[in-house]
């Protein structure tokens, strides 16, 4: 059984029907500078009940892929927008 892979991250955008658009931040030190930088990337990560909203901190799941640019589906939502 292999580990599937969890992300956390900050819905941008709803991005059509049952999708949203999470951005994942990571901090990594700088190779020449030695110093702290913020690294970003963007995925689409299948909603299945249309639950989230822009501003929710989410908790993704890796699984099969959904469509060509889609391979994560929502596990929790860890916060959501007040």
């Amino acid at each position: 059984m292999t580990h599937k892979r969890e992300i956390q991250g900050k819905v941008v955008t709803i991005a059509g029907d049952k999708t949203v658009s999470m951005v994942v931040e990571r901090r990594v030190m700088h190779p020449r500078y030695h110093k702290v930088v913020k690294r970003f990337k963007k995925y689409l990560v299948h909603d299945e009940r249309n639950e989230v909203k822009v501003g929710d901190e989410i908790i993704a799941i890796e699984c099969r892929p959904l469509s060509k640019t889609k391979s994560f589906r929502l596990k929790t939502v860890v916060s959501g927008v007040n």
